[in-house]
């Protein structure tokens, strides 16, 4: 039994503006800068549009993380959107989103960035790849990449139970470097690999929309869109653009750890988003600069495959290969595994947090909901650790991830709009910080996610009905935890 005379573990607020704004740019930095404009670049053809797709993307971004820094001053407690939802709504939309979280948004993300980090150490030690099968009953095998996987999971998720300030300082130290790196390479590819040519040729067709079908590795169709055709596409190729600006809301999951949190979180949110935004820019400035769009699947150099058709998507290395020559690939690796490492950190902190505002609702395993003595939820952080080990051994965390993107849209809509219903419900509540350019811009926002989420439910069926049913799923389970609560 607890000695009464001794305090409970308390949350240390040890997050300072720098802290906060290194937390939203690494989580939101991982590997999707380095891959998915070769995707965006095959779905709707010239620069041009490769470079509005990422724009349109941090603008949206940008309006979310600006709506979002009013609930954070009004509602600055450890769980953020969770807490957000369950004020504006009710407890079973708070859940809703807890549970999304935990099944695959957060821990599905912790498993593709951290395959994602395993697969780049496997270029510098090949024996650590997916081809090295380490286990196989059946048809279940367990590779070499998949136990690294894991292992990185462990290893951040020990690191983060020893207290927020070691959490923070893992974060710190591995933004900064990737964020080093990844302006350097840009800075590189403007100054000393800047091909006029190719830049000629890019402006060319610069506003070429095509869209380029491609099955096995052959190019099937080349579809000129215009219209709705082009519209569809467009907002389709943004599926990428958006899990890679994703997880700037995982600041606001810490707040209870967070220095003044009323001014620190909007204000990060702001810095971090809009740093992260001109940096994805700069960095498809680069790849034009240095790299044709169009290609040939076939081609057996980095120019003649262009940005279409990188290998494996690999932009960022065909960038840096385009540059410095053959050799290039190990440079390139171990950046990406500093950035997904620092990214996974990031998601790891931040996403325990949720799960230990549910458990002190008596919404999820009592355990998550208590502090161990370095004043972190260590319970939360272990579910969390071992579910995403368990989708990185399952491989299924891809497909899911798909299938939530919907699904993430619509919980940021329903939060942005618990702006305007917390204003009509508690006009009296003291909030530090207004949305800025409130109610034209956080409707702008709505409106924009609204009408991405309805296109993506016309030209990607597949992938958003199956993400809905995964959060009504949740709908029978939030009743039995609620009858639980209740007994």
């Amino acid at each position: 039994m607890r000695n009464p005379d001794i305090a409970a573990p308390q949350f240390q607020r040890a997050l300072g503006p720098l802290d906060a704004t290194m937390i939203v740019i690494g989580s939101m930095i991982g590997s999707g800068i380095f891959i998915v404009s070769a995707d965006i670049a095959r779905t709707v053809g010239g620069g041009g549009y490769l470079l509005l797709v990422w724009l349109v993307t941090g603008v949206i971004t940008i309006l979310g993380a600006l709506s979002y820094g009013e609930l954070a001053g009004m509602l600055p407690h450890a769980g953020g959107q969770y807490v957000y939802l369950r004020e504006a709504y009710n407890p079973l939309i708070g859940f809703l989103y807890g549970w999304t979280l935990f099944v695959v948004i957060q821990t599905g993300t912790i498993a593709a960035v951290a395959v994602a980090f395993a697969k780049f150490t496997s270029v510098l030690l090949p024996s650590l790849g997916e081809q090295t099968v380490l286990l196989a009953i059946g048809g279940f095998r367990v590779s070499a990449a998949q136990v690294v996987a894991i292992l990185s999971i462990i290893v951040l998720t020990a690191a983060n139970l020893r207290g927020i300030r070691e959490g923070k300082v893992i974060q710190n130290i591995f933004t900064i470097a990737k964020t080093t790196a990844l302006l350097g390479l840009i800075v590189l590819a403007l100054a000393i690999g800047w091909n006029a040519e190719i830049v000629t040729a890019n402006l060319a067709t610069f506003w070429n929309a095509v869209r380029t079908q491609v099955t096995e590795g052959n190019i099937l169709s080349l579809e000129t869109l215009t219209g709705m055709g082009l519209l569809a596409a467009f907002g389709a190729a943004m599926v990428g653009s958006l899990f890679s600006s994703d997880a700037w809301n995982n600041i606001t999951f810490t707040a209870a750890e967070v220095v003044n949190p009323q001014r620190t979180i909007p204000l990060s949110l702001f810095v971090g988003t809009l740093t992260v935004t001109l940096i994805y820019l700069l960095a498809n400035v680069a790849y034009l600069a240095v790299l044709p769009v169009a290609g040939s699947a076939g081609a057996t150099d980095v120019l003649g495959r262009g940005i279409q058709f990188a290998v494996n998507d690999r932009v960022g290395t065909a960038a840096a290969t385009a540059i410095f020559g053959e050799g290039t690939a190990v440079v390139m690796a171990l950046l990406i595994m500093v950035s997904t490492f620092g990214c996974n950190n990031g998601l790891i902190l931040a996403g325990a947090r949720v799960y230990y505002a549910m458990a002190r609702d008596r919404l999820f395993f009592t355990s998550a909901g208590t502090l161990n003595n370095n004043g972190v939820p260590a319970g939360a952080l272990i579910a969390q650790a071992i579910w995403a080990c368990a989708l990185c051994l399952s491989g299924t965390y891809g497909d899911l991830l798909d299938y939530v993107v919907f699904a993430v849209l619509i919980f940021y809509i329903l939060t942005v709009a618990g702006v305007f219903i917390l204003r009509r419900k508690r006009p009296d509540a003291p909030r530090p910080y207004k949305a800025f350019g409130y109610p034209v811009l956080p409707a702008l926002y709505i409106a924009a996610a609204a009408a991405i989420s309805l296109n993506l439910l016309v030209v990607k069926p597949a992938y958003t009905w199956p993400g809905l049913g995964l959060v009504v799923l949740g709908i029978p389970v939030y009743f039995a935890w609620a009858r639980r609560r209740a007994a």
